[in-house]
């Protein structure tokens, strides 16, 4: 089952014109349940009306403190983030799901060389990577990539440059501005030229074990694209997919009949007839099975199950690998049946 925990706003801070960074008390009878690595995310259940939303956020604090943060940018027309920065405060009670995701730094003993890049709100688990590793071992290296409109909405800026200063002589940051020009920052787009310049000219001599990529998918491609030209390889890249939901193509498909949809969650079996034009999780929530779930967008990665058997085929995936594929795994807010009958199982993931 899937389980939301009511927790306490300790803090709202206010990072730009549009962003606030909100952090929750932690219990100490639930400091288990919400133990995490840096990079995860937590999601935030929010009644609407009728019904409710919920929305995952990358958590900006390192582990092992006592308390979670996320960093929550306001999006033109939404729901909870124009809801966060504008009538959330302090006090305030939300039911969060305790961390999930895979977009992770794990601590090691070994010295670690890092290259970040982010862009817009995609810096939110990138924080937390970055703090990470520079306290948990005195050798770790990492450079931060990272860009924006404009200085005034560079979310976590002040905290980086403390840190910058903190760990001077391994903690590289460039900034990138779109629209405007500022000192000690480049102009223009996190671009191949950028990329190229920063890991084989200015840090020609570093060879980083793992690239963390968060933002936007073109930036993304962008980046993936230029350190494959450079001999990168892809299991040296971790990628983090930021977007929203209203930004989504239409999930209709062209496709017709009826399936016998038989679902593994939690030890316990359900059944259900769906419409193939229907993605599955849409029928799981309809149906009142509770699924996980968050983003609803494809990009979190909380509804993965694995096909055990039948066809799915999903709309679009940006998260996972040709093996995961291969494996049998989809994301079932983007998966329509395919076949008469469809086993799908979230326990065997």
């Amino acid at each position: 089952m899937v389980q939301f925990y009511p927790l306490t706003v300790s803090d709202i801070t206010p990072l730009t014109p549009n962003a606030v960074d909100i952090s929750f008390e932690i219990p100490e009878s639930l400091k288990e349940a919400f133990a995490f690595e840096a990079g995860q995310y937590i999601t935030l259940k929010h009644p609407a009306g009728d019904t409710e939303i919920r929305r995952a956020y990358s958590l900006s604090s390192k582990p092992g403190e006592n308390k979670i943060t996320i960093g929550v940018k306001k999006v033109p027309g939404g729901t909870f983030s124009v809801y966060a920065n504008q009538e959330l405060k302090k006090g305030d009670v939300l039911e969060v799901m305790p961390p999930q995701g895979r977009f992770v730094f794990t601590a090691d003993r070994a010295p670690r060389k890092i290259v970040a890049f982010a862009a817009g709100s995609g810096i939110t688990p990138i924080m937390s990577i970055v703090q990470t590793a520079l306290e948990s071992n005195t050798e770790n290296k990492v450079i931060l990539v990272y860009g924006n409109k404009s200085r005034e909405e560079a979310m976590y800026f002040d905290s980086l440059q403390k840190l910058k200063e903190k760990y001077n002589d391994r903690f590289f940051v460039y900034y990138l501005f779109s629209r405007n020009q500022e000192e000690e920052s480049m102009f223009g787009r996190i671009d191949k030229s950028k990329v190229n310049y920063i890991t084989q000219n200015v840090h020609k001599s570093m060879i980083p074990d793992t690239f963390y990529l968060c933002g936007p998918l073109p930036m993304i491609e962008t980046v993936t694209a230029a350190l494959k030209e450079n001999g990168v390889s892809e299991n040296n890249i971790q990628r983090e997919l930021f977007t929203t939901p209203d930004s989504e193509a239409s999930k209709d498909a062209e496709t017709s009949g009826k399936t016998h949809l038989e679902i593994t969650l939690d030890d316990a079996v359900h059944t259900l007839e769906i419409d193939r034009k229907n993605l599955v999780l849409d029928a799981l929530i309809k149906a009142k099975i509770d699924a996980p779930f968050s983003c609803q967008g494809g990009v979190c990665s909380t509804c993965i199950a694995r096909v055990t058997e039948g066809k799915a085929s999903m709309v679009k995936n940006q998260i996972l690998t040709e093996s995961e594929l291969a494996e049998g795994f989809i994301l079932t807010c983007q998966a329509h049946a395919e076949s008469a009958v469809l086993k799908i199982d979230y326990d065997d993931i």
